[in-house]
C-alpha cells in the first residue's frame, strides 16, 4: 500500500480528530440520520478534549452530503478547525463509530478499510475494439476505448479458394484488433499503475488480447466470462469476479511480501524498539502491521517532526521535541513510513502467530547507503 495520500496529515501539527464511521445504511440513509450520527461524533470528540472549532468542522463534513457511490463508511481527519482528509471507505468498519482525539491521526484502520484496494483495469472486448474502465477505491471511471478495423470480420463456410482467402483476411483483422487493444491496455496500465487487468468478452477475443499482452503483465491478468461490450452486458457476476480477483491479488501479494520477510531476517526488524530506531534512521522500506497484535497499541513518544520518535519521553526531548506526546506505535510508524516513501502492508489476521512479525509489527529494511 502506497502512503502518499496520507502526507497532508503530516504537514501540520495536531492534535487530531480521527473518525471512522459505518454509513452503509441502504434505503435508511436520511439527512436526519446523518445529522444524528454527526452529533454523536461531536459529543464523543468533546468528551475526549477536542476543541469546538474542530468538532464543528467534522460535523459539517458529515452532514454536507449523502455519501459517494459504493461508499460503505467515512473516515474524517481534522485539526485546527479544518477537515484535512475525508476519504470514503470501501469496507464497513468493525464498529459503527470509532472516534479518537490524539497527537497523531489514527490512520491504521485505513489499511483495512480503504486504500489497500488494488486498482483494477476492466477491459470489455469484442471483435471491433474494446472499452476500458478503471476501478479504484474511489469508484469507476472511463479509461478510453479502442476502435479497430470493422471489415472483414465474418468468416464463411465455403471451401472455395476465394472464401478461404477471405477467412484468412478475417482472422488477420481479428489479430490486428487484438494487438491494438493489447497495446492500449499496456499503455493504460503504465499510466494509471493498475494492479490487475480483467478481460471481459467472448472467449476467443479476450484470449487473443491476453496472449498479446507483455510477459511482465501476464501474472496480473484475469479473464471472466461475465460482462461484455454490448449494451446491457454488465452484470453483478462481473462485479463479483472483479472483487474475487482483487482479494486473491491482496492475499497473494501479502504472502509474497511475508515470504521476503521470513527469508531475510538480517534485513528485517521486529518489535517496537527496533522499529522506532529504524524509523528514525529512515531505513523502513515496507512496514508490516497486524492491528490485532499487542505491539500496535504500545505507547511511544512523538514530537512535531517524524524523526522525533522514541520509546521514552526524555529521549524524544533529546531528539528536539519541545513537549512530547504519547501516541500509538502503529500510527507513529505509519507517519514515518509515509514521509520517507515507505509502503505498508496489512498482515492478515489468519496468519499463524509464528508466521507474522512478532507482536504484529515488523519491517523490511533498506540497505544502508554505505552498503549500496
Amino acid at each position: 500500500m502506497r502512503l502518499e495520500f496520507l502526507t497532508p496529515l503530516y504537514e501540520r501539527p495536531g492534535p487530531w480528530a480521527s473518525v471512522h464511521l459505518d454509513t452503509d445504511w441502504g434505503d435508511r440513509d436520511t439527512p436526519a440520520r446523518r445529522e444524528l450520527q454527526a452529533r454523536e461524533v461531536c459529543r464523543a470528540l468533546a468528551e475526549k478534549g477536542a476543541d469546538q472549532q474542530t468538532g464543528h468542522a467534522v460535523y459539517e463534513a458529515l452532514t454536507a452530503f449523502g455519501g459517494r457511490p459504493g461508499e460503505a463508511g467515512r473516515a474524517v481527519y481534522a485539526t485546527g478547525g479544518e477537515v484535512v482528509l475525508d476519504p470514503p471507505l470501501t469496507h464497513r468498519p468493525a464498529a459503527p463509530m470509532d472516534v479518537t482525539w490524539a497527537a497523531l491521526p489514527h490512520v491504521a484502520p485505513l489499511l483495512d478499510l480503504a486504500a489497500q484496494e488494488p486498482v483494477c483495469l476492466v477491459v470489455y472486448v469484442d471483435r471491433t475494439g474494446a472499452d476500458l474502465e478503471l476501478r479504484t477505491p474511489l469508484g469507476a471511471a472511463d479509461a478510453g476505448s479502442v476502435v479497430g478495423k470493422h471489415w472483414p470480420l465474418h468468416r464463411t463456410a465455403s471451401a472455395d479458394w476465394s472464401e478461404r482467402h477471405h477467412r484468412q483476411r478475417v482472422e488477420n483483422t481479428w489479430e490486428q484488433n487484438a494487438q491494438e487493444i493489447a497495446e492500449a491496455v499496456t499503455g493504460n496500465q503504465e499510466e494509471y499503475g493498475a494492479d490487475l487487468i480483467v478481460l471481459a468478452g467472448d472467449p476467443y477475443e479476450r484470449r487473443a488480447v491476453h496472449e498479446r499482452l507483455p510477459a511482465a503483465l501476464q501474472p496480473y491478468v484475469v479473464e471472466t466470462e461475465h460482462g461484455g461490450r454490448a449494451e446491457g452486458a454488465g452484470s453483478r457476476l462481473l462485479d463479483a469476479d472483479v472483487e474475487r480477483a482483487r482479494q486473491e491479488h491482496l492475499s497473494r501479494r501479502a504472502e509474497e511480501e511475508l515470504d521476503r520477510f521470513r527469508a531475510a531476517p538480517e534485513a528485517t526488524a521486529e518489535g517496537v524498539p527496533a522499529l522506532v530506531e529504524a524509523a528514525r534512521e529512515h531505513r523502513i522500506e515496507e512496514l508490516f502491521i497486524r492491528p490485532e497484535g499487542a505491539d500496535a497499541q504500545r505507547r511511544v513518544w512523538v514530537g512535531e517532526a517524524p524523526d522525533q520518535l522514541a520509546m521514552r519521553r526524555t529521549d524524544a526531548r533529546y531528539l528536539g521535541a519541545r513537549d512530547p506526546d504519547p501516541a500509538r506505535a502503529d500510527d507513529a510508524l505509519l507517519r514515518s513510513a509515509a514521509v520517507t516513501g515507505a509502503e505498508a502492508l496489512r498482515v492478515p489476521a489468519r496468519e499463524p502467530a509464528d508466521a507474522s512479525p512478532a507482536g504484529g509489527l515488523g519491517a523490511l529494511l533498506r540497505r544502508p547507503a554505505h552498503a549500496a
